[in-house]
């Protein structure tokens, strides 16, 4: 019997996604992690360095950054078994619980209740003066518009990734709507409408590399940290009230967020594929908020009602870091300063419509 033959596409897409580049680290505890993934050896630093770490800093996130990388794609050149090396756990271990400590001391004064935490995020604001979505929509130009997609690459290219180790963990109503909003951010079964595969097309119109991974040496710390909560609930068990609540956080505030930023792109002139992006989660999102609050929530609650307080730690911990991030932006936005750690490469400018 002759084997089937892989279709183009599935061929095209695997050349098309080559696995990321291992980038040098930003102080001792990333450049431990670095140097261990690339000679296969044990992480090396001082023991004392890691409660002396700053847990918004550029080494510590970018350390758990690539400390949670090979539980997604893996770097080049890095033997894959290092996902479980016990070392390198011991190590993220620590790293983990200085920032979730952070996360919780920062957001003590937050509600504790799933109500009162998201009530405000379920009415629009009067003033939107600081609203990042807002700048972009009236006053953003076609530059930060590319920042800001080079920016929210390291997520988009992996969209839904870290909310799916959830799943397993959940059980009923909760489990099946999760499943739901899932299979349509995958695509509902067709490759090219993967929320990620859309994300990379939005980057070809803005004249950025789509390469899985390819702006990680550019993106500071504030933005490390918003893909990291994601990695740090989603891949414990103890963590998925959290992650039910950060995920449900997103997916409420997506919809009006998306639908500024389609507008922007459509302003700025950056073409179909940018705005088709943002208005694809106008609608999507408006569903999946409600799925997400009355089943994925609901049915949390009603099978757990003790974890009431992670979810909504969950979505205080990403409020918290969603503004962390949009003032590091605009303040060097307003600066007249590239919110990157170095500028994109000339290589990666917009390339002319005819």
């Amino acid at each position: 019997m002759t084997p089937p033959t892989a279709s183009p596409t599935v061929t095209a897409d695997r050349r098309a996604q080559p696995r990321p580049r291992l980038v040098d680290g930003r102080g001792e505890l990333s450049g431990a992690v670095t140097r261990a993934l690339r000679s296969g050896g044990p992480p090396r630093y001082a023991p004392e360095s890691v409660p002396k770490a700053d847990p918004w800093g550029e080494d510590l996130q970018l350390a758990l950054y690539l400390l949670y990388e090979p539980h997604y794609r893996g770097f080049d050149g890095v033997d894959d078994a290092r996902e479980w090396d016990p070392e390198l756990l011991r190590l993220r271990q620590a790293l983990e619980a200085r920032f979730l400590h952070a996360l919780r001391s920062e957001s003590s004064d937050a509600p504790r209740s799933v109500e009162e935490a998201f009530a405000p995020l379920l009415v629009e604001p009067v003033d939107l003066s600081d609203s990042l979505s807002h700048h972009l929509e009236t006053d953003g130009e076609l530059w930060q518009l590319r920042e800001y997609a080079a920016l929210r690459s390291l997520y988009h290219l992996k969209e839904a990734d870290p909310h799916v180790w959830v799943i397993p963990r959940l059980t009923g109503r909760a489990k099946a709507a999760m499943a739901a909003i899932e299979y349509d951010e995958f695509g509902a079964g067709r490759a090219e409408r993967i929320h990620a595969r859309l994300f990379a097309d939005l980057m070809a119109d803005l004249g950025l590399d789509p390469t899985y991974g390819r702006y990680l040496d550019h993106a500071p710390a504030p933005l490390l940290a918003t893909v990291n909560l994601m990695s740090l609930f989603g891949l414990h068990r103890a963590l998925r009230g959290a992650l039910v609540g950060h995920f449900a956080c997103v997916e409420v505030t997506s919809s009006p967020g998306s639908r500024r930023l389609a507008k922007a792109m459509r302003r700025c002139g950056a073409g179909a594929a940018a705005e088709h992006f943002y208005t694809e989660h106008v609608e999507a999102d408006a569903v999946h908020e409600q799925l997400v609050r009355h089943e994925v929530i609901g049915g949390l609650l009603a099978d757990e009602p003790d974890l009431e307080g992670d979810v909504a730690f969950g979505c205080a911990a990403t409020v918290l870091l969603e503004d962390r991030l949009a003032r590091h932006i605009r303040d060097a936005w307003d600066g007249g300063r590239s919110a990157l750690r170095t500028p994109l490469p000339e290589a990666d400018a917009p390339r002319r419509r005819g």
